[in-house]
């Protein structure tokens, strides 16, 4: 389904620029909207529907909370937009969830639905519930043009996966926004660096996690589980971030400015730090719709302690309809709190290497409870990495591996790195104007034509974020 999505996207983008830029600024808003809808209808035609209700409902209800002069009436407009969405979402995304733990506990027998989930109904869910709550607390105006507000909730470049762009961060530009061509040429290269991310990074790092954890994880060497879920931690961050960054390209070339969804994740020195370079988009999310809401750290330690707990819970939940999600987020929420008590202190005051390292394990340690919905895959994976299965620390086969994924792995620890603030970067940006366009140039439409090729030939191209 993705490579399909893909391959249409570079059929159709240069189609929709064209026409884009040849009408009229009044109506490039409604170019995009149609445009939007048909990228989405490509697959699953018929679930444009629901995302149309979507727009139409809290265009509406954005509506009514502006023009209500009872407080008591617009919290209760603002109840229904929330109760409306997130029923929409539970019932896509966790009705199985919840029926297949019904069937478990009360040892009944009641059938799965097995729905389709909706591309990307996950981020346009919480774009318009941000928006309503925005415009009951007086930081938005209500978007009277629908048109706008469509354009908007169905915007495809960041549609299937993020980042989740708020309504008030691009509030002015859907009314009136400049299109440039210094911005569209930025938009080309970000989303060329993206592709070459997610095609030529997080794809082929995939395929030695697939290689990996296709044999018996019972019998796994401590080495080539540790090489398996470092791959992994790679392959989710390059696919992520690939997309993020085609996803602002795309906006950049036709005058959107999207906020950052990553900064270099993978250098921090905390897990604080982490997730405020970790999907920054999703994280101020949680923390401004959420963790705030419920009192933040303002009400004591044991509130806070509460409201972390509570907020990563449903951060889990909102990756997937699975307990190991759920895992995965309250595994974060207590090293939050265990690094809010005492242990964030201990770190700024260590060395940097050390903190680094711990940030680092428990990172790689968080990514192998993602990556496996079989609560006893986790536990038979984390007792490879840690020599509980007794089946030594390598073999041959770890050392075929490594031999083979060297380079690569390099690649990817490189790229992981703020590599702008290098010797290199520096140099490269001290020469003279025409020498560096060249290079620039020319590197990127290498970049492009190998990504292209590759994502052509390759069978094999995940996309992780699809389903959330």
């Amino acid at each position: 389904m993705v490579f399909s999505s893909t391959v249409f996207l570079f059929l159709f983008l240069p189609a929709f620029l064209t026409i884009y830029y040849i009408c009229p600024p009044k109506l490039r808003n409604t170019i995009l909207f149609l445009a939007s809808l048909i990228f989405y209808a490509w697959e699953e035609p018929i679930y444009i529907f629901i995302m149309l209700f979507s727009t139409i409902f809290d265009y509406a209800n954005g509506l009514l909370i502006e023009k209500s002069k009872s407080n008591a009436a617009k919290r209760l407009i603002l109840i229904l937009s929330v109760v409306g969405n997130l029923s929409i979402l539970c019932f896509f995304k966790y009705s199985d969830f919840f029926i297949a733990n019904v069937n478990f506990v009360c040892n009944t027998n009641i059938s799965l639905l097995k729905l389709i989930l909706p591309v990307g109904i996950s981020f346009y869910t919480f774009q318009t519930m941000s928006y309503t709550i925005d415009v009951y607390r007086k930081k938005v105006s209500a978007q009277k043009n629908i048109i706008n507000f469509a354009a908007y909730v169905t915007m495809f470049p960041q549609l299937v996966a993020g980042p989740i762009v708020r309504y008030k961060t691009i509030a002015k530009q859907l009314d009136k926004r400049q299109e440039t061509i210094s911005g569209f040429v930025y938009g080309i290269r970000r989303f060329i660096i993206g592709l070459f991310k997610k095609v030529m990074i997080a794809n082929n790092i995939g395929l030695l996690w697939e290689t990996i954890i296709a044999g018996n994880l019972e019998t796994l060497p401590a080495a080539t589980a540790w090489l398996g879920a470092i791959s992994f931690s790679f392959q989710i961050y390059f696919d992520f971030s690939g997309y993020s960054d085609m996803a602002i390209g795309l906006g950049e070339m036709i005058g959107f400015h999207f906020l950052e969804n990553f900064d270099h994740p993978y250098i921090s020195k905390s897990i604080t730090e982490f997730w405020r370079r970790w999907h920054i988009s999703l994280g101020t999310w949680f923390k401004e719709y959420i963790y705030i809401p419920l009192g933040g750290s303002r009400k004591g330690i044991a509130k806070q302690i509460r409201n972390l707990l509570i907020v990563w819970g449903i951060t889990g939940f909102w990756h997937g309809a699975s307990w190991n999600f759920i895992l995965w987020g309250l595994y974060f929420g207590f090293l939050l709190i265990i690094e809010k008590l005492f242990l964030l202190k201990f770190l700024e005051k260590a060395k940097p290497l050390l903190s680094h390292l711990y940030t680092l394990i428990f990172v790689i340690i968080s990514w192998v409870i993602f990556a496996f919905e079989d609560l006893s895959q986790i536990a038979q994976f984390l007792k490879a990495m840690f020599g509980i299965n007794q089946s030594g620390i390598l073999n041959a086969e770890t050392l075929y591996l490594l031999s083979n994924y060297i380079v690569l792995l390099i690649i990817c620890v490189l790229l992981s790195m703020e590599w702008q603030k290098t010797k290199l970067a520096t140099l490269l940006a001290s020469k003279t104007g025409w020498v560096r366009s060249c290079f620039t140039m020319l590197l990127f439409a290498a970049l492009f034509i190998v990504s292209i090729s590759f994502l052509i030939g390759d069978t094999y191209n995940p996309f992780l974020y699809f389903r959330f």
